[in-house]
């Protein structure tokens, strides 16, 4: 439970500094990136296996490179359940902060929040 709301508060940060550095994705604020994060780590773990396991042939002819795709739509998807407090542009905007915030997530959570874990 503790690493869920350690991974939800990561992705908050990194989905507020996303807005800020992308114009076409909008959050109404930090409730509202909070709130985001919260149904994007449900989506990940409710609709991203089943995603995963229909484009498999896909994912494995592009070598994992289809998971960015589907990080994607898991991105757009929280967008369309936020309705105006969460708003991205298009799908290549989704696609690229999906793989701004997978990338990010990944160094935080080897960085800092593992060694710390280990402590």
């Amino acid at each position: 439970m503790i690493n869920w709301l350690i991974g939800v508060f990561v992705n908050t940060v990194l989905l507020m500094a996303i807005d800020g550095y992308f114009d076409s994705i909008q959050f109404s604020g930090i409730g509202a990136a909070f709130i985001a994060s919260m149904i994007l780590s449900i989506l990940n773990i409710v609709v991203r296996p089943v995603l995963i396991l229909l484009t498999l042939p896909v994912t494995i002819l592009t070598l994992g490179l289809f998971l960015f795709v589907i990080n994607a739509i898991t991105l757009l998807m929280t967008a369309a359940l936020m309705g105006n407090a969460f708003e991205i542009d298009g799908f290549g905007t989704a696609l690229l902060a999906s793989i701004v915030l997978s990338f990010f997530h990944l160094l935080v959570q080897k960085a800092i929040i593992e060694p710390l874990l280990q402590k």
